[in-house]
């Protein structure tokens, strides 16, 4: 598309919308204006005479063309004339008088002297009512009025004067419901919110045995895990009015609009009551106090306290129940979290095993599904994942499905969809050299042999060299459990599977590349956690290293204040470099004792570039592994055109496990 023509979407936003529509109605009211005028203008050429004067024209033959309109003469003459009107010459061509009763003999005059003319009647001239200036003036008042009116967008919160009116949308019944059925996951969280709504539904249940309502709940959580779907079924199933809002919808570059939009939101709260209030990353607006840029004027703290103000001051609000939700729970005031206001507060964690299984069930209801798909296997296959994980991969299987031609979705598509979002993206039309291809199948085998004799390592779910997202290849982890809290040993076998590659790399290639960067990374990140934040060095001891500032304004962890001594660094640094060294040494002792297995796993990757479980499992065992079979996805590869082969290659320096 050219930089010279228009955006269509910038066409369709609110400001363009507005600007036309004060173009409109500015040439509306000029039309309006200049009308008369151009009337008014074509009537002052038409001068008024006198009867006496008529007769000389029609004497004299000076008429072209007569018009009789009941009692008035119009007629126009054949040359210009020329009359003094106010002390100036006056030019006209168009003459007009009122005819005596008597002017039958006018007829006979102008044929005689074959002038042509014709008879009217008189036509209700409705013209001369618009003219009337006092419509006009009416008029005008009432456009002004209109063009006021559409500045300020009606009645509604959007308009140009309506700064500091609430943005909260009312949902309604006739909108699409989400109701608690189409939540999995989270039931502790369900159990919580179901009560208020029971609340709600009979308040003298709990009455009587003196309870009150919540005035606040606030859901925590880490991203994708379902808390704003939970406000949503909560609105489907509240049966009471729902006002939603976003916390950055009550800061704006004006003073003081914040705080008024907080007021005006629970008055109309207070107006709809009982009702629910949900604000969705209250984390915009709930920043401690006191460290913004602007100090104690800050605009975002003026709406912070008018917020604190509304949910527990002088006035109650009886019957508005405000619920939100962050994953930035660290930065929230502690006035704010305090009972009377937030009196709870539910954690919305990453779902367990039965959590993902029941998740895979909602979102796969929708979806035509074959036999062959075990929702127990991918939900068992796919721990740390979130609610909105699980939802992509769904979405993503749905879609290799269809680019397949195919009627239901296979579990030969779930499982690739969930690769694909674990490893990243196949880029198979990536060039890479024989010898890059080698170098990254003994990486990868390195990985895989050290997990396999490092004990209580996680098991090896699928190991590929076929490049994916920014790395050449990847070897996956599957763990067995679920897994809350990490042992120092656990720990320590992370960091020597890290460091298989590398290891491989030197003692096969006798050479060592890039690739093992990230996993340098990794493991001196775990080792220096190990020795500053979780007690796990000798050395140092149970005592916490390196005391994290944060900026609540910017709301990043941008600095680390060191609390302790030059000496304590030195010892600190010397710990940790033991740590990686003694997690390198594990992983070449391994690599030497198995240096047969290496060769093996080296091989078959260079053969068949993917690996599972299963085929792992026969290489370690020394078995010969069955012949490739070429599966429906190969197979539908196989049919697209092949990229044509780059010149130039891509450097790669990222290699992640």
């Amino acid at each position: 598309m050219s930089e010279n023509k228009p955006d269509p979407a910038s066409q369709n936003t609110p400001g363009f919308q507005w600007k036309k529509t004060l173009i409109f109605w500015i040439l509306l009211i000029f039309i309006v204006i200049s009308v008369p005028q151009i009337f008014r203008s074509n009537q002052s050429k038409e001068v008024d005479i006198k009867y006496s004067e008529l007769k000389r024209y029609i004497q004299n033959h000076m008429l072209e063309d007569v018009v009789i309109i009941e009692d008035e003469f119009h007629g126009t003459l054949k040359f210009e004339e020329t009359r003094q009107e106010d002390g100036r010459e006056v030019k006209y061509k168009k003459i007009k008088t009122i005819l005596p009763e008597k002017h039958e003999k006018l007829a006979e005059q102008l044929e005689a002297q074959e002038i042509p003319f014709d008879y009217k009647k008189k036509s209700l001239e409705w013209w001369n009512y618009v003219l009337n200036p006092l419509t006009m003036l009416i008029l005008f008042v009432f456009l002004t009025f209109i063009l006021i009116r559409r500045l300020q967008g009606g009645a509604g919160p959007k308009g140009v004067f309506n700064f500091g009116k609430s943005r909260a949308r009312l949902l309604t019944e006739n909108l699409s419901k989400v109701t608690f059925r189409d939540v999995a996951g989270a039931d502790e969280a369900k159990q919580e919110l179901e009560e208020i709504i029971e609340f709600l539904k009979s308040p003298e249940k709990f009455q009587v045995l003196g309870g009150r309502i919540p005035k606040g709940v606030l859901l925590l959580g880490p991203p994708g895990t379902g808390k704003t779907l939970l406000a949503r079924a909560v609105a489907g199933e509240a049966g009471v009015p729902f006002f939603s809002i976003s916390g950055a919808d009550f800061v704006e570059m004006f003073v003081g609009v914040g705080a008024s939009r907080v007021r005006d939101l629970f008055d109309q709260g207070k107006r709809n009551a009982p009702c629910i209030i949900f604000i969705d990353e209250i984390d915009a607006v709930g920043r401690h106090r006191g460290a913004g840029l602007g100090g104690g004027h800050d605009e975002r703290e003026q709406t912070l306290n008018q917020l604190l103000v509304e949910m527990d001051g002088f006035e109650t609000n009886e019957g508005v129940i405000l619920l939100a939700a962050t994953n930035r729970p660290d930065v929230l005031d502690r006035a704010l979290l305090r009972p009377g206001r937030f009196d709870r507060q539910v954690v919305v964690d990453r779902p367990d095993v039965r959590g993902r299984e029941g998740i895979l069930k909602v979102h796969t209801r929708k979806s035509p599904i074959a036999e062959d798909v075990i929702l127990e296997v991918l939900a068992k296959g796919t721990p740390g994942f979130s609610g909105a994980d699980l939802a992509n991969m769904v979405n993503e299987a749905a879609l290799l499905a269809a680019r397949r031609n195919k009627k239901r979705v296979e579990m030969t598509d779930l499982e690739e969809a969930k690769d694909k979002i674990m490893m990243g993206v196949e880029r198979k039309s990536m060039i890479i050299t024989e010898e890059e291809k080698r170098n990254t199948a003994y990486h990868e085998s390195g990985h895989v042999l050290v997990s396999r004799f490092v004990p209580g390592s996680d098991p090896v779910h699928k190991v590929t060299i076929i490049p994916r997202g920014r790395a050449l290849g990847v070897t996956a982890f599957l763990p067995i459990d679920e897994k809350h809290n990490y042992t120092k040993a656990y720990c320590e076998s992370i960091m020597t599977h890290l460091l298989g590659g590398r290891a491989a790399e030197f003692i096969v290639l006798n050479q060592l590349t890039t690739g093992a960067g990230n996993d340098i990374e990794r493991a001196s990140e775990l080792a220096r956690k190990m020795v500053c934040e979780w007690g796990m060095s000798d050395l140092i001891g149970p005592i916490s290293m390196g005391k994290k500032s944060e900026e609540i304004f910017l709301g990043r962890e941008i600095a680390q204040h060191r609390d302790y001594s030059e000496q304590t660094a030195i010892l600190i640094d010397k710990e940790v470099k033991r740590i990686v060294e003694d997690a390198a040494k594990k992983a070449h002792k391994i690599i030497r004792e198995h240096l047969p297995l290496l060769h093996a796993l080296a091989e078959a990757l260079l053969e068949r570039e993917i690996l599972d479980a299963e085929e792992i499992q026969l290489i370690m065992q020394g078995k010969t592994l069955p012949p490739k079979k070429k599966n429906n996805t190969a197979a539908a590869d196989e049919k697209k055109p092949k990229p044509k082969p780059r010149t130039r290659k891509k450097k790669q320096t990222d290699l992640t496990i």
